[in-house]
C-alpha cells in the first residue's frame, strides 16, 4: 500500500501552497514510509508516499510516460504488468520496475478506456499535460481506499485517506469501486460491469475444480512480490485455505530462498483464544514459520483512538475487528515483513455468515451475496487495508480476484444455499472444492471448521471488555439524546455512542451520513434486517 495524495486547479500555486500540500501528505506516511514523491505542474499537484513492494530501488513515485507529459500517482498493485508491458514494449519505453508504470503508458496508448485491462487493486490519479485533463479510479471492488473533495476555490483533490482532506476540502466523499472520474466530462462513471452486478440469478452448474483452480490462481499472482511476506492466519477456512495454497506455491516467488524456505504466518488473540488454537493446528499441519502474538483487552482499549484515527469510521463492528488486526500489523512489520494475504471477501461471496440460513430462496440468496460484494468498501475492505496500512504493511485478498469472483458468482446459487439434508454447511462448495484426499490442502475437520467471527475468534472477552468500557464512558443520559448530538446515523447503543465521539474528535463537525452509506449498503442493511426476523 501507497499513500496518494492530488489536488487539481487550485487558485494558488506559490510555494506555501505547495508547502501545504507536502504537510497534507505527510498524513498519509504510515501508508509508504519508504520514500515521498511529489510533482508540481501548474495549479496541479500529484504527491505521494511509497510502500516499497515491487521494484524498491527505482520504482518511486509520481511515474511518467516516455517524455513525461503523462504524470500518475498509483496506490496498489497491477499483477499482469508483465503481460501488460509486453503490449506496449514495440512502441513504449519504461524507466523503472514498477508495476505501475504501465498505467500512464497504457493511458497514452488507450485513453480512458483502459482501466479494465487492468488486474489488481489500485486507485490512481492521472494527469495528462497536453490538454491539462485528469482522471481518477478505483479497482474494481475497493480493496484499495480513495476520497474525493472539492475546495472553495474550484479545485478537486483525491486522497488515500480522509485526514488528508478533511481541513482543506469543503465537501468530501467516498470515491466509488469499479468507477472513474474525468475532468473532460465531469461524471463519475463505472468502468467494471461485470454480469453479477446487475444481480440477475446465474445458472452455471458447480465444477470444484474449475473453482478451485481460480483460487490457485488468484493466490499465485498475488505473490508477485521484491520483498518478505506471510499470510494472516486465524485457523478458519478463509485464511487456512490462503495459506494452504500460498505454501504449494512458495517455490515459485523469486528470491523467496532470502528470506527463507517456508510460508510464514500470523495470528493474534487473547491467551486461550480460539483462533490461536485452530491457527496453531493449520500451521503445524502446512509446516509453516509461525508467530503467535498476544493482546490483553486493556492493550486494545488503549489503541483504540489511534485504531479510528488510522480506518477512519465508527462502525461498531469494523472497530471491533480492527482493533486486534491493528495490533498483530504492528508486530508483522517488526520482524521485517512488509506485505501479507489476507481471507476477506470469502463470506461475501460464498455466503459465509449465519443469516444466509434463512434466505427463503436462491433468488434472495445471490441478490444478497451481491449487495455484500458492493458493500465490502465500507466494512471489510477499509478493515484490511487500513489496519494495516498503519504500520506500512499491504495485505492482498486473493478471494477479491476479479476472475475469481466471475467464476464463483456464475454459479448457480442453490449450490451455495446451506442444505442439512445433503449435509452441506455453508461455504460448502468451497469446502468441497479443496476436499483432495490424494494430496489434501487441510485436515478435514479445519476444512468443514464453523465459521468464528474475527472479533469473536481472537477472544470472547474481547466484546465484553469493549462494552463495558463504553458503559463506564457514556451515561444514560448521553445515549438518550444521541439524536439531537448526532442527528445522522444516530448511534443506538453506549458502545456505538463512544466510538461515534472519538471519530468525531479526530473529524468534527461534518455530516458524514454520505461518506459511509451509499444505497446499495443501504438496501444491504435493510436486507440483513430481514433476514434476521424469524
Amino acid at each position: 500500500m501507497c499513500g496518494i495524495l492530488a489536488v487539481l486547479g487550485c487558485i494558488d500555486n506559490s510555494q506555501a501552497k505547495r508547502s501545504r500540500i507536502i504537510e497534507l501528505s505527510r498524513r498519509l506516511r504510515h501508508r509508504g514510509p519508504d520514500w515521498s514523491g511529489l510533482h508540481c505542474y501548474q495549479d496541479c499537484y500529484l504527491a505521494h508516499q511509497r510502500l516499497a513492494i515491487i521494484d524498491p530501488t527505482s520504482g518511486d513515485q509520481p511515474l511518467y510516460n516516455e517524455d513525461k507529459t503523462i504524470i500518475v500517482t498509483v496506490n496498489g498493485e497491477i499483477y499482469n504488468h508483465e503481460e501488460l508491458r509486453d503490449k506496449l514494449k514495440d512502441s513504449h519505453t519504461f524507466r523503472t520496475g514498477s508495476d505501475c508504470e504501465v498505467i500512464a503508458h497504457l493511458y497514452e496508448e488507450y485513453g480512458e478506456d483502459f482501466v479494465d485491462m487492468l488486474d489488481g487493486m489500485f486507485s490512481f490519479v492521472l494527469l495528462d499535460t497536453r490538454d491539462k485533463s485528469f482522471i481518477a479510479a478505483r479497482d474494481a471492488i475497493g480493496i484499495t481506499p480513495l476520497y474525493m473533495g472539492w475546495g472553495l476555490d474550484g479545485s478537486v483533490w483525491f486522497a488515500s485517506e480522509m485526514k488528508a482532506l478533511s481541513d482543506d476540502c469543503e465537501r468530501f466523499m467516498s470515491f466509488l469501486p469499479g468507477h472513474i472520474y474525468s475532468s473532460k466530462t465531469g461524471d463519475l462513471r463505472r468502468w467494471y460491469n461485470p454480469v453479477w452486478y446487475s444481480e440477475q440469478i446465474p445458472s452455471a452448474p458447480y465444477d470444484p475444480l474449475v473453482l478451485r483452480n481460480a483460487f490457485e490462481k488468484a493466490v499465485d499472482k498475488r505473490l508477485m512480490t521484491d520483498v518478505p511476506f506471510g499470510v494472516l492466519l486465524s485457523g478458519g477456512l478463509d485464511s487456512s485455505l490462503v495459506a494452504a495454497v500460498a505454501s504449494r506455491h512458495m517455490a515459485k516467488v523469486e528470491g523467496a530462498a532470502k528470506w527463507g524456505s517456508k510460508l510464514k504466518t500470523f495470528c493474534i488473540g487473547l491467551k486461550g483464544s480460539p483462533d490461536l488454537k485452530a491457527a496453531r493446528e493449520v500451521a503445524k499441519y502446512l509446516d509453516t514459520e509461525h508467530y503467535e502474538f498476544h493482546f490483553t483487552v486493556q492493550e486494545g482499549l488503549d489503541a483504540l483512538e489511534e485504531v479510528i484515527y488510522h480506518i477512519e469510521t465508527y462502525d461498531v463492528t469494523t472497530i471491533r475487528a480492527s482493533t486486534p488486526m491493528f495490533l498483530m500489523s504492528r508486530k508483522i512489520k517488526s520482524l521485517g515483513v512488509k506485505m501479507v494475504l489476507s481471507g476477506e471477501g470469502s463470506d461475501e461471496i460464498f455466503g459465509g455468515y449465519l443469516y444466509f440460513h434463512k434466505a427463503p430462496n436462491k433468488e434472495e440468496f445471490h441478490q444478497e451475496l451481491c449487495r455484500k460484494i458492493k458493500a465490502l468498501h465500507l466494512y471489510d475492505c477499509l478493515r484490511a487495508n487500513k489496519s494495516t496500512s498503519a504500520w506500512g504493511l499491504e495485505a492482498r485478498v486473493p478471494f477479491l480476484d476479479k476472475e475469481f469472483i466471475n467464476v464463483a458468482m456464475s454459479i448457480d446459487p442453490g449450490w451455495k444455499m446451506v442444505r442439512p439434508d445433503q449435509g452441506r454447511i455453508e461455504k460448502w462448495i468451497l469446502r468441497y472444492a479443496f476436499d483432495d484426499e490424494e494430496k489434501p490442502y487441510l485436515p478435514k475437520h479445519i476444512l468443514y471448521r464453523q465459521k468464528e467471527q474475527f472479533s469473536d475468534g481472537v477472544g470472547y472477552s474481547w466484546i465484553d471488555g469493549l462494552k463495558d468500557h463504553a458503559n463506564e464512558q457514556v451515561t444514560d443520559a448521553m445515549l438518550a439524546n444521541a439524536n439531537f448530538v448526532y442527528p445522522e446515523n444516530t448511534p443506538s447503543t453506549k458502545e456505538a455512542y463512544y466510538y461515534r465521539t472519538i471519530f468525531e474528535k479526530f473529524f468534527p463537525k461534518r455530516d458524514f451520513s454520505w461518506i459511509f452509506m451509499d444505497p446499495c449498503s443501504l438496501i444491504h442493511e435493510l436486507i440483513v434486517i430481514c433476514f434476521s426476523f424469524d
